[in-house]
């Protein structure tokens, strides 16, 4: 790492030219770093939740620093971190590496700015300025990615020296973008078109683009790798398909089905560290978890024919499955949910993740309004998960323990550069494809 306090200005061609987009954006962060008191109280101004790599941890940035919590626990969240810098910095992003001291933090105050810290000795480490905004920032043991609208800069996380810079990507407001955490495929995903549900594959090892996978006719909403960097999962801005691809090949391996009739904004995707789950968030009550059951090329039995009515009626049912509509027979081999939550809210930005805790496997759903739940994940039998804890992320553990509540905070309090569609849409349970 550099050394102690060490400025470094990134800068490209087009440095001083300031678009009317971009001034928007930032006018728009400051407006919301100043509206500070609007946000809900409960969750203490949250304006950004992630967990690191391993889901061994969660970073929640606020009005006045960011929080560091340790998940190696069921029954208590144990703070490791209570970062609040002079002048309390209101946090839009903060990313921890592992369960390492290294931290990657971003402000409302200084948008174009990235501090890297060590949070144990509460040290900067060095900082970098951009020419834009920084939308999105993802870590592993090798890289480190800022994600801009246009342009993402790569660096070397032992020195932070920038290696490459992938300029004039299609325009990226929300900031997409997935960094695989392994060692041996250490690839980066970007979306490779604003107007179709396209993924560029970036290997940040070798630095060189490896594939594009035409994954939704629109465009992409979320995406996520698989913890060994083999597989890649995608969702559209529609939300009612997930599907996830083989990185190597870009061949699709799954096509997983959220809903029947209602659209969603799909809010986050994640594997389980074995990769034999992947759970699903949205703007509704419901997570969608997913068993992702190992494709096996097997072929048709050989069986002899049968004569008179039943071979008559067998050989009617199998020729008249291929004059089915493409988006018929799409729809019956899709995959279902293997098990669902049902959270008590809806509308309201949140984060998905399945980890073992305490040698049990849970579904994580960490949300805006300040809380974390814990549910239960019968690997075996799936349904319906239960609730088994809920911690708040204020600082304040076990002030008062939250009911099951229906449409309170529908708003979603997000940054300037979120989806504006994050709003509820309809209200009835979909983990049978309930319509609006």
């Amino acid at each position: 790492m550099q050394s102690l306090g060490t400025t470094v200005s990134v800068v490209g061609g087009g440095v001083g030219v300031v678009t009317e987009g971009v001034k928007a954006g930032i006018a728009g962060l400051m407006s919301l770093a100043a509206q500070g008191s609007a946000l809900p109280t409960e969750g203490g101004g949250v304006f950004s939740i992630t967990f690191n790599q391993d889901y061994s941890s969660l970073g929640v940035g606020t009005r006045i620093g960011y929080r560091l919590y340790s998940l190696s626990t069921l029954d208590k969240l144990e703070l490791i971190c209570d970062n609040v810098p002079a002048g309390n910095e209101d946090t839009c992003i903060v990313e921890r590496l592992f369960s390492s001291s290294l931290v990657a933090v971003v402000s409302l105050s200084s948008p174009r700015k990235l501090k890297v810290c060590h949070f144990k000795k509460n040290s900067e480490i060095c900082n970098y300025s951009y020419p834009n905004t920084i939308l999105g920032v993802k870590l592993n043991r090798a890289r480190l990615v800022v994600c801009l609208e246009e342009s993402l800069y790569i660096h070397n996380i032992r020195d932070m020296k920038v290696l490459h810079t992938i300029r004039d990507t299609p325009p990226n407001p929300t900031g997409l973008c997935a960094l695989s955490i392994s060692n041996e495929n250490c690839f980066l995903a970007y979306p490779g078109s604003n107007s179709i549900g396209q993924v560029q594959i970036f290997d940040a090892q070798n630095l060189q683009a490896k594939i594009m996978i035409p994954a939704h006719d629109s465009p992409l909403a979320a995406i996520s790798f698989n913890a060994s960097g083999t597989k890649i999962a995608t969702a559209s801005e529609r939300g009612t398909v997930i599907r996830v691809f083989s990185v190597g090949e870009g061949a699709r391996l799954h096509e997983l089905r959220r809903g029947m009739k209602r659209c969603a904004t799909i809010f986050s995707l994640a594997f389980s560290p074995d990769s034999l789950f992947l759970c699903a968030s949205s703007n509704t009550e419901t997570v969608h978890v997913f068993r992702l059951e190992e494709i096996k090329e097997t072929r048709p039995p050989v069986v002899e024919e049968q004569q008179g009515l039943m071979g008559w009626m067998t050989k009617a049912v199998s020729a008249s499955a291929s004059y089915l509509p493409t988006p018929v027979a799409d729809m019956m081999s899709q995959g279902r949910a293997f098990a669902t939550v049902t959270l008590p809210f809806q509308g309201v930005r949140n984060v998905c993740a399945i980890a073992t805790i305490q040698k049990q496997t849970r579904v994580l759903v960490a949300s805006m309004d300040g809380y974390l739940y814990v549910y239960s994940l019968n690997t075996s039998e799936g349904g319906d998960c239960t609730l088994i804890k809920q911690h708040r992320l204020d600082g304040h553990e076990g002030a008062h323990h939250r009911g099951v509540r229906w449409g309170l905070h529908r708003h979603l309090w997000t940054l300037p550069w979120g989806s504006q569609e994050d709003r509820t849409r309809g209200g009835q349970d979909e983990r049978d494809g309930g319509s609006v």
